[in-house]
């Protein structure tokens, strides 16, 4: 079963049937909100989920922002600890995972790299945090990681980081996509930001057994992926 209509549901379309599975992909889609509605919408789904179905495996997506020490005071980090809390304490098999930026086809302007391209593509300005770093990993490869440790059954009523093992420099991240676009971008640097590390030694493996890897061509070849004739 999945929950949600986002790009993380499509992606797992092939739980939709899967009667020991819930997949959880309806939650906050903008991480900056502040307005309480929001995030009780989200709790009343999930709980209202969990009481209708209790015997399946649950899982739900965090985020690896619980690492941010910029982000710990946070709506949307507070919001997710308290889901997190509260899955733990009612849930009798669950599977959390806390997720990077996933990088996807979305509609949604509030992803990192919707956000920077459609800005670029604007040409609209915006403040650029120069000391800030983000995790982009591939929804596919997250969906892969996902669905071995699943039909693996491994990692019962766990808490599981999936991201990629290096992060990137915002920056960079703006010079790549200045590359592709063949377009500067409009923004003022702002010596704001900081970096994290984020611990994937439980699927450091998974990884390797599902060929997955992260070269210096990764960013790239996610901007030729999923933007290419994306009319942002």
């Amino acid at each position: 079963m999945v929950v949600g209509t986002g790009m993380v549901a499509k992606r797992f379309s092939d739980y939709v049937d899967n009667d020991a599975v819930l997949v959880f992909a309806s939650g906050v889609s903008n991480s900056k909100s502040t307005n309480p509605a929001d995030y009780q919408r989200e709790i009343t789904l999930l709980e209202s989920t969990i009481k209708d179905h209790p015997n399946k495996t649950f899982v739900y997506l965090s985020t690896t922002s619980v690492y941010d020490p910029s982000e710990r005071t946070s709506h949307y980090v507070i919001h997710k600890l308290k889901v997190e809390a509260y899955i733990e304490a009612n849930v009798a098999n669950y599977l959390i995972l806390r997720v990077s930026n996933l990088v996807g086809k979305s509609v949604n302007n509030n992803t990192i790299l919707n956000f920077f391209l459609k800005s670029i593509k604007d040409g609209s300005h915006f403040n650029l945090w120069v000391d800030a770093s983000r995790n982009l990993i591939d929804v596919d490869d997250f969906y892969e990681v996902v669905n071995h440790i699943l039909r693996n059954g491994i990692y019962h009523n766990e808490i599981v980081n999936i991201a990629n093992p290096e992060n990137y420099k915002v920056l960079d991240i703006i010079n790549s996509i200045e590359q592709y676009l063949g377009r500067k971008a409009n923004f003022t640097p702002v010596n704001k930001g900081s970096e994290y590390p984020i611990n994937i030694m439980k699927i450091r493996l998974i990884f390797a057994e599902l060929s997955i890897s992260f070269g210096k061509d990764y960013l790239a070849n996610l901007l030729e992926k999923y933007y290419s004739g994306n009319d942002l």
